[in-house]
């Protein structure tokens, strides 16, 4: 099972993080067609947090960050997928949390190095205990909506038609690099707002007002 994420989104958070990183203005987005696609990472099963488990920030980190995400799991074996067939990959959504050690980073960048050790770390992928047939959601992945809130405040709100990659076109792309399997998880990337967590803070994340990420930060 892989856990694919997808980079830099949404726009607003795409200037969010390049002025939080240092790395000047975020780019636009590629044109239609564009042979580069969206940028994607892998995170390894064992960075799954499950059953809505208390996460706890770890010791080598002084920053870590939320990112709540739209999380799109595969049903069926699709590789080189067409665009116009991408559809027939996934049938429910669920949503994560792509936990981010910042400070690691920020340094990573600044050496030229690559983003494992920040992003790839254990229980660093929560993902919600449900799943919801994208049927019950009115059958259209890109007309979603969903937020998250610490201690009752909200900090992320993300509608998926402000994507600048389709969640088709995300399926398509990575498709052609790496087989999907059923069970495999895309992490289909954050919208603005994103911050640390700390000790004692409690995380709720809801898509299309039902409730499905309810934790402790420890």
């Amino acid at each position: 099972m892989k856990i694919i994420c997808i980079a830099r989104n949404y726009a607003d958070h795409a200037a969010e993080l390049h002025r939080d990183i240092g790395l000047g203005t975020a780019p636009d987005r590629p044109a239609e067609g564009d042979a580069a696609g969206p940028v994607f990472f892998l995170k390894p099963d064992t960075a799954l947090l499950r059953n809505n488990d208390p996460f706890y920030i770890p010791s080598f980190s002084r920053e870590v960050h939320y990112e709540c995400e739209l999380v799109v799991r595969i049903n069926r074996l699709a590789k080189c997928i067409d665009r116009r067939f991408a559809r027939r990959c996934y049938d429910e959504v669920g949503l994560g949390i792509d936990f981010t050690a910042r400070d690691l980073q920020r340094d990573a960048i600044a050496r030229g190095l690559p983003w494992e050790a920040c992003k790839g770390f254990d229980h660093s992928a929560a993902l919600s205990p449900e799943f919801l047939p994208l049927a019950d959601l009115g059958g259209d992945v890109q007309r979603l909506h969903f937020e998250m809130e610490i201690n009752g405040e909200v900090r992320q709100r993300g509608d998926t038609s402000m994507m600048l990659h389709s969640v088709d076109e995300i399926i398509s792309h990575v498709s052609q690099y790496m087989t999907l399997r059923i069970g495999d998880l895309i992490y289909t990337g954050t919208p603005a707002g994103v911050g640390p967590v700390r000790e004692g803070d409690t995380l709720r994340a809801s898509l299309d007002g039902r409730t499905l990420l309810d934790f402790d930060i420890l």
